[in-house]
């Protein structure tokens, strides 16, 4: 049985966060993490420190939040501390935490994005058990069959990135399901990337229309039918080259293909890392070659860091959630929060729902939303 207490939350602590025009105020679960919750305080205080227009509900043990966040002059009169005990820890089933983690600082940051208390709610903890919660707490908009978890993935497209749903929200996915993460995708795309009509690439083995199973065609057919109504284009079939590529701005494609490709690219990019320095540590001349190589090798890296596209967002929720890495850092948390900020001012929960009614949505729609996005 795994250690969720069973002790009560305890009532809202701290100064409550001051109410003012335009700020946007994000729940944070400072539990969770591999880092533990000085990790988090110390990101959302990073980004506090870049953003005035940025606050905090923080939730975890009150006497050992205060201390953190006393130390940081940024979050001064702009975190709420909310006092919950229980911690959801990695190896916890979500059946177990939906049953008995009503204390857990998940649980109270997802209650305050579903009281209407924060705009957005961010947490580094157990995937399965946040998406468990999330669906119990907040649940699915109304015509969603599957959420999804949609990232930002490193491209050559003029973004710098490009959508890929769904990575890791439910292993399973039919033809209505994929045309659903077509159409939330391309709302994304839209509203958080600024794309006014981004393009769509069903992920196959192939990019010929004959190949792949059965719901791909189907889903091919159907993503092709809602394309001219969805505000998206519709580019077909894309390979697994094509992730980073720049023939399309949103890769479909089922929650265990996706979660496959995303730890693929991240584990081929510390490779890549890992063989670089060797091969500048090599020799004399390669350390030399290393140094005259410094500002270039800096600019690579701040571009294909995964810590500064950090946070998968579930979409298809009454609420935006924005799943940070467990293993993040100061500099990963403060790029969730950046993520979850710029969807809370998009207010992109609203425009989704708007959008998956149906497949069939009317043009001008599409060219409305488009306006609001601007």
């Amino acid at each position: 049985m795994s250690d969720i207490s069973q002790t009560p939350a305890g009532p809202s602590t701290g100064t409550s966060v001051p109410a003012r025009p335009g700020r946007i105020v994000i729940s944070v679960d400072a539990m969770g993490g591999d880092r533990g919750p000085n990790a988090v305080v110390a990101g959302i205080a990073r980004s506090a420190k870049k953003n005035p227009d940025i606050a905090f509900i923080l939730h975890g043990p009150k006497a050992e939040l205060s201390r953190l966040v006393t130390r940081r002059k940024h979050l001064r009169g702009r975190c709420e501390i909310r006092d919950a005990t229980g911690v959801v820890r990695m190896e916890d089933k979500p059946s177990q935490v939906m049953r008995h983690g009503k204390d857990t600082s998940m649980w109270s940051a997802l209650d305050c994005v579903r009281d209407g208390e924060a705009t957005v709610a961010v947490s580094c903890g157990n995937t399965g058990a946040l998406m468990a919660l999330s669906m119990i707490r907040l649940r699915k908009i109304p015509g969603v069959n599957r959420p999804a978890i949609a990232v930002l993935w490193p491209s050559r497209n003029p973004s710098g990135f490009n959508v890929m749903l769904d990575v890791g929200a439910d292993v399973r996915a039919d033809e209505e399901d994929l045309l659903q993460y077509a159409i939330m995708g391309a709302s994304y795309a839209r509203n958080g990337m600024h794309l006014e009509r981004p393009r769509i690439g069903l992920l196959n083995v192939g990019t010929e229309e004959n190949k792949g199973r059965a719901e791909l065609k189907a889903a091919h057919d159907l993503i092709e039918q809602a394309a001219p109504g969805g505000g998206f284009d519709f580019v077909g079939f894309v390979e697994g080259g094509d992730i980073p590529g720049d023939s399309c701005d949103v890769i479909v494609t089922d929650g265990f293909t996706g979660n496959v490709a995303i730890k693929t690219g991240e584990g081929t990019a510390k490779l890549i890392g890992d063989l670089l320095k060797e091969a500048f540590k090599f020799s004399p001349l390669s350390r030399i070659a290393a140094l005259l190589a410094l500002t270039s090798m800096r600019r690579l890296q701040k571009r294909i860091d995964p810590r500064r596209v950090n946070g998968g967002v579930f979409l298809g929720l009454n609420g935006t959630v924005v799943k940070s890495h467990g293993s993040a850092d100061a500099t990963g948390v403060a790029a969730a929060v950046k993520l979850a900020f710029q969807l809370a001012q998009q207010d992109l929960t609203s425009k989704i729902r708007a959008r998956v009614a149906s497949a069939a949505i009317p043009e001008q729609d599409a060219a409305e939303e488009t306006k609001v996005a601007e």
